[in-house]
């Protein structure tokens, strides 16, 4: 069996992402893949990615054994090994995710565990800030994935790393765009995030939204209007229901009504028709369209229905030969 450490300096790279495409191409190829994120105590865990990732791959094992607790003391590394030894038996390749607050730590994993480094970078100005800390994994880094690129820059971000990593006597595994359908939340998401109330729809929870739509100040409540993003949520007053109804006939995921009142018959009646589900938070305008902004901006990858666009990217833009190399795997 080998080991695949995936790290970050930095929160937000992308990691969970790189964990689950990469593990969805291994398992593809007949590899049988594991899963494997200690949270050393004092540090903070990223809720969710334990339990998407046990799904995502058909684990048998808890998430209290994929994702242990594990003493930061003198004996983290006798403790690493005895809670990995419960979830490797029996696998070609193990992936372990680690954290951006536990990096200080990473070094130390790697050792215990013999295992190999992939480190994902998110794109930003200052490109490969951190280059010089990576070769302190010395041979047991594979090299660097860059994360999150934008599609205009992504030919020269290309060069420009290639360039620098070579020169550090490091590899680049690969350069992948945004794509900001990776990062759209569900319709029970966003619910959560609005403290709302779904009247209507409860069972589109699984959804995604795409777009956001802002209509209480409009001037224009017509479908043209409506009709400028897609698979969108709209923020409206629950008063305007001319507004609510012109929303719904164009390509709406769900509509987010402000107010203490609840929306007219017509509207429920309508929304059954066309499926669209209803919720009904209670802060204005404004605030709602605050909040669901910034919960779209700081989402995580944890949605089975991404993994199609997660999947195309990932064999597009990850060279799985220098990575299966690197692993001792073959292509």
């Amino acid at each position: 069996m080998v080991s695949l450490y995936i790290t970050s300096p930095e929160k937000g790279s992308g990691k969970t992402a790189v964990c689950a495409g990469l593990g969805k191409q291994l398992l593809a190829g007949g590899k049988k893949t594991g899963f494997f994120k200690p949270i050393i105590s004092g540090a903070q865990s990223e809720d969710g990615d334990s339990e998407f990732i046990k799904h995502l791959f058909s684990l048998s094992e808890s998430v209290d054994l994929l994702s242990p607790l594990v003493s930061s003391g003198n004996s983290l590394a006798d403790s690493i090994k005895q809670a990995c030894a419960k979830v490797s038996q029996g696998k070609d390749v193990l992936i372990i995710e680690g954290t951006a607050d536990q990096y200080q730590f990473s070094r130390e994993i790697v050792k215990a565990l013999d295992a190999k480094v992939l480190i994902v970078e998110a794109y930003s100005k200052e490109l490969l800030a951190a280059i010089d800390s990576y070769r302190d994994f010395g041979k047991s880094l594979l090299g660097v994935v860059l994360n999150k690129v934008p599609k205009t820059r992504l030919e020269q971000t290309r060069a420009d790393a290639a360039t620098q990593l070579e020169q550090a006597g490091i590899k680049l595994l690969g350069v992948l765009p945004e794509d900001r359908s990776l990062l759209v939340l569900t319709i029970g998401e966003l619910a959560e995030h609005v403290q709302g109330e779904i009247l209507y729809g409860a069972g589109k929870s699984a959804e995604l939204v795409e777009n956001l739509m802002l209509g209480a100040l409009t001037l224009d409540p017509g479908p043209d209007y409506f009709g400028r993003k897609t698979n969108k949520a709209v923020v409206l007053k629950s008063e305007r229901a001319d507004m609510q109804l012109a929303a719904m006939e164009t390509s709406s995921r769900c509509l987010v009504l402000s107010g203490d009142s609840p929306p007219e018959q017509i509207v429920l009646d309508r929304a059954k028709k066309k499926n669209i589900p209803v919720i009904l938070a209670r802060d204005d305008v404004t605030s709602l369209t605050a909040s669901i902004e910034n919960a779209m901006v700081n989402n995580r990858f944890n949605q089975q229905n991404k993994m199609p666009k997660l999947t195309e990217i990932i064999e597009q833009h990850l060279d799985f030969q220098l990575v299966n190399q690197g692993l001792g795997l073959g292509e």
